[in-house]
């Protein structure tokens, strides 16, 4: 299994290259990043702990790197400017974005190869890259409210003082403002959220919030977020890689579930080795099928506007 990180050589494509390397399931790892020399620097630090982590072939390289790729991971992009405007931000990274894919359009992927956008704004720019890569949209995916979930029940699990292993809920929608906390079927070990001590309503709405807000706070306080996301993307790369069949929060083009279609957005989805094997139309509250129909507005709004 060949896996190449496009940005490699920044925060967040770094922390994926380690989290792998630790996985053991990729057995070639190429870091592919326009800071060459940064590139060829993880390469070489990944490669120092292979006798402690297994044998794997890592490697820096251009995009030449990306042929043969079984999954090609995206997490290249540009942070805002002071004064910057978010759309101008979305503006210049989808330039950026589009570049890439030109570059690996040139370039010869394995059969059945799947993309994993996890730059922002992660729901467009899965869109552009369904639209733009060639390949077939089941084989496209983006990191979409992975992470976010993620965050929301290890916090879960910390208010509540249980396993994060245990907590089961579900943020679905756009990796942004307008995401969605799906309460409803929120549990802990199979047991209703609401039932357990320590549950106050307003107490796990802000827990949400401070979700929300959480990615934000991370770059406040380090820069930026590294090894939850590098966590995050392992998850999904070995959905993938094991044909896992996992179902989970992920941004996938959608066609018709809850009335929404041709936006990219989160729902609970089957991942295997040939991407996107089914999205599930779960039964959610009416206010929670509102938001995520929000959601896909807002997303389609913001498409109206890139240019």
């Amino acid at each position: 299994m060949k896996v190449s990180i496009i940005g490699g050589g920044g925060r967040v494509g770094s922390n994926a290259a380690y989290a792998l390397q630790i996985g053991g399931v990729v057995n070639e790892l190429a870091i592919v990043d326009v800071a060459r020399e940064l590139a060829e620097g993880e390469a070489l630090d990944l490669r120092h702990g292979a006798s402690l982590a297994g044998s794997q072939r890592i490697y820096a390289g251009g995009y030449e790197a990306v042929e043969g790729s079984d999954i090609i991971v995206i997490t290249a992009g540009l942070r805002r400017k002071p004064d910057e405007s978010r759309l101008d931000l979305i503006n210049r990274n989808v330039g950026l974005f589009r570049g890439i894919l030109a570059e690996v359009r040139k370039v010869k992927p394995a059969q059945g190869a799947v993309i994993i956008v996890v730059s922002n704004p992660v729901d467009v720019l899965t869109k552009l890259a369904v639209d733009a890569s060639g390949l077939p949209a089941r084989q496209v995916i983006g990191l979409g409210t992975l992470l976010d979930t993620a965050r929301f029940r290890s916090l879960l699990a910390e208010h509540f003082g249980v396993n994060p292993l245990d907590v089961s809920a579900l943020i679905l929608g756009e990796h942004g403002d307008s995401m969605v906390p799906i309460w409803s079927s929120a549990a802990i070990n199979g047991a209703p959220l609401s039932s357990f001590p320590g549950y106050k309503k307003e107490t796990v709405e802000s827990i949400f919030e401070f979700t929300k807000s959480s990615g934000a706070e991370v770059i406040r306080l380090k820069g930026g977020a590294g090894y939850a996301v590098g966590l995050a993307i392992k998850h999904l790369v070995e959905a993938v890689a094991l044909d896992k069949k996992a179902s989970l929060p992920i941004s996938t083009l959608q066609n018709g579930v809850f009335g929404i279609a041709d936006v990219c957005l989160s729902m609970p989805t089957i991942v295997g080795r040939s991407g996107v094997e089914g999205v599930i139309e779960i039964s959610v509250a009416d206010e929670e099928k509102a938001g995520i129909r929000n959601c896909a507005r807002v997303l389609k709004e913001t498409l109206g506007q890139i240019s």
